[in-house]
């Protein structure tokens, strides 16, 4: 059955030349190869504001990428962000972005309901890169900055199940790329 999927390349370079913007293009490719539906973001494209205040996270509308970018992720039952750990969590960039995107009113109820997230029915992937080996930043920093988007934000937000990989020593050997992006693919071919 095909699915609709939106893949979120969090990478803050717009040059497109980046490992995450590599392992997009795989998932992407396998997705569309097996009859999926999809829709792709590249943060780093795209100009907006940060988010100063409460009133601005409130009240103030989103601009016109990040209402399309909304658009993307209404439409979408699966959601797959991408991106590199920098300084243990995610690029300052992409962090304000789903500041701009998962506001009340689209991924939060305002309405003192509780925790019941707007985005139910959707299920996601978190594809994170990093220099340092995969199980350092599973058990010596239990994850945490993958922890925070994940619970900070997707699940908050109703999204279920949320999953994840995690790539490790990224600029090693360029094999070990190879045979991630092939696995990549894989995923956006069972849209996993």
């Amino acid at each position: 059955m095909a699915r609709k999927i939106v893949v979120i390349n969090g990478h803050p370079d717009p040059s497109g030349t980046r490992f995450a913007a590599a392992l997009a293009d795989a998932y992407v490719r396998g997705a569309s190869e097996a009859g999926h539906m999809i829709r792709r973001i590249d943060v780093g494209a795209l100009d907006f504001p940060m988010i100063h205040s409460k009133q601005d996270f409130e009240d103030t509308p989103p601009p016109a990428v990040i209402a399309s970018a909304q658009t993307a992720i209404a439409w979408a039952d699966h959601v797959v962000m991408i991106f590199p750990l920098w300084l243990g969590g995610a690029p300052a960039q992409l962090k304000a972005f789903l500041e701009q995107v998962f506001r009340y009113g689209f991924a939060l109820r305002k309405d003192g309901g509780g925790l019941g997230g707007l985005l139910k029915g959707r299920s996601a992937r978190m594809i994170v890169t990093m220099g340092m080996p995969a199980p350092v930043f599973r058990w010596v920093f239990d994850a945490a900055g993958l922890r925070a988007l994940e619970r900070g934000i997707l699940w908050i937000s109703g999204v279920s199940p949320i999953r994840h990989s995690i790539l490790g020593d990224v600029e090693g050997k360029p094999a070990r790329r190879e045979a991630w992006l092939r696995a990549v693919g894989r995923l956006g071919a069972a849209a996993a």
